[in-house]
């Protein structure tokens, strides 16, 4: 297995590990935060490969 692979294996699996633990706390304003912060990460990575492409 390659570094790159390994790499992005590692950065998946941090991320499911983000999700569920704002999941398993139960508290619904860490949960929000979580999903907020996901979609404008998206967004912001979608306009930004846009903007240097």
């Amino acid at each position: 297995m390659s570094v790159h692979k390994t790499r992005g294996f590692l950065y998946k699996l941090a991320k499911f590990l983000g999700d569920f633990q704002a999941v398993s706390s139960g508290n619904p304003g860490k949960m929000g935060k979580r999903i907020a912060r996901r979609t404008t990460g998206k967004a912001v990575g979608r306009s930004l490969r846009k903007l240097f492409k």
